[in-house]
Formats: structure tokens, sequence, C-alpha cells
């Protein structure tokens, strides 16, 4: 998914802030099902963050064009383990491991069904 750096996206010196980052990562998944007709709401259920571990390589500045690479890596019962990568052209200037617990309206995590474990799987 490409972004495009914003000044709403920039400090005073026209760096991206770093929560900013999430967002961005946010927006892709949520592309990721926009992109083949679905919704990221799922029988009343979804995907909330259960833990992140990003790494700001080099700031994103006013202007610049991004790309949001998403990358599936671990399937499991109630949770996925995703890949973030934010590049400026083939530079890597952003990267994030994030886990994702299925929760359905009763705020405890849920088993994935089969169409949305089909669904990540074809992105592995």
């Amino acid at each position: 998914m490409k972004i495009r750096i914003y000044y709403k996206d920039t400090d005073m010196g026209g760096i991206v802030y770093h929560s900013n980052y999430l967002d961005f990562c946010e927006m892709a998944r949520s592309e990721l099902f926009f992109s083949k007709g679905k919704s990221p709401m799922i029988n009343n259920c979804h995907f909330a963050i259960k833990k992140i571990d990003a790494n700001f390589v080099k700031p994103a500045i006013l202007g610049d064009t991004l790309q949001v690479k998403t990358t599936v890596k671990k399937i499991k019962f109630t949770s996925l383990n995703l890949y973030h990568q934010i590049l400026r052209g083939d530079e890597l200037i952003f990267e994030m491991d994030v886990t994702l617990v299925f929760l359905c309206k009763d705020g405890k995590p849920h088993r994935i069904d089969e169409e949305t474990k089909s669904f990540f799987k074809q992105l592995l």
C-alpha cells in the first residue's frame, strides 16, 4: 500500500511522528481486507494488537511516498504474527513484528474461523 506524507503527519521539522508508523501499518492491514472486498470486522469479531516490536530505522519526511508491505509470519489458533516493512523506494525506514489476537464482543480471544485462516494463508 502506498502512502504520501502530508504536513499533518509531521512535526514542525517535517519529520513523521513515531506513532504514525503504527497508523500506516494499521491502514495496510485493513487494506488487505478492503482490497479483497472484505471487512476487518468478521462476524462481530476483529483483530486487536497484543504485542509490537518496532524498529525505527530512518525518518520519513514531508512529501515522501512510502510503500507499506505486510507479510504473514505465523497463524495460530487465536492469533496471527505479521511483519510490516515501510520503504521509501528500496530503502527500509521502519519495520515491525506484530501479534494480533482475534477478539469478539466478550473481549476474550476466540478461535480464528477457517475462512479467515485461509484468507491469511494465501498471504504466507
